[in-house]
């Protein structure tokens, strides 16, 4: 039945605080952080990776990619050596962190449909908040959330609940109406540990596929999401 005139739009999402992992489930952003990875294998002496090995290495920040990276290419890293390719890592990563990274498809308007349905958004990842801020202001997304929340920023990284926790706070939001959505283990685990319902993607960045990390609801695209999150605070 049409609204009446002057009639309030329904708001079914009013008072939740919907949460995004940002590497693999809200910007595809492998092809720069493989980039910067291939970029340091390449200067190290090492065969670069491809994009179909390297994306499952993403997720848990650019150190853990780094060492991830040169032992799949087989060279493990020790830690001094390490700690000095980091710090190149992040300097190279700045200077092209939005080359070729793009949001997914449908993730805008998935984020629209969940604002006009009274939701208020955030982001909680493992990427460093510095890193995450230039990625999202470098493609104009920074002022949909309320809250951008690094590992860094958080007393211990997902999937410590802890994380999770602090960005729907530092949103404004309360964990009893929030949902994560994410791609991987550390999403999973973060949100059960923080007793928040679960959305995975099956598109994104992960070791074991999302399907087999028992979420409430595995989406395929991001048209499927406003649906799922009212299902499951309707619950």
């Amino acid at each position: 039945m049409p609204h009446a005139p002057g009639a309030k739009t329904p708001r079914p999402l009013a008072g939740a605080t919907i949460v995004f992992d940002l590497d693999g489930t809200l910007v595809e952003t492998a092809p720069d952080l493989l980039g910067t990875l291939n970029h340091l294998l390449e200067r190290e002496g090492v065969a670069p990776l491809t994009l179909a090995k390297g994306r499952s290495l993403i997720g848990q920040g650019a150190k853990v990619l780094l060492s991830r990276g040169f032992a799949a290419a087989g060279e493990p890293l020790e830690e001094a050596r390490l700690e000095r390719l980091f710090q190149e890592f992040i300097v190279y990563y700045l200077a092209h962190i939005a080359d070729e990274s793009l949001p997914f498809a449908g993730v805008i308007a998935a984020m629209d449909v969940l604002e006009a349905q009274g939701a208020r958004l955030a982001v909680c990842t493992n990427k460093r908040t510095d890193l995450s801020l230039a990625l999202l202001d470098a493609l104009g997304l920074t002022g949909r959330f309320a809250a951008i929340v690094g590992g860094d920023a958080a007393p211990a990284p997902k999937p410590d609940a802890r994380h999770l926790l602090t960005t729907i706070d530092r949103a404004g939001g309360d964990p009893a109406k929030a949902v994560m959505i994410g791609d991987s283990i550390s999403d999973a685990m973060a949100a059960r540990n923080a007793g928040v319902p679960l959305v995975l993607v099956s598109f994104g960045y992960t070791e074991t596929p999302a399907r087999e990390l028992d979420p409430d609801i595995l989406i395929d695209h991001f048209d499927e999401l406003p649906a799922a999150c009212a299902r499951l605070l309707a619950a």
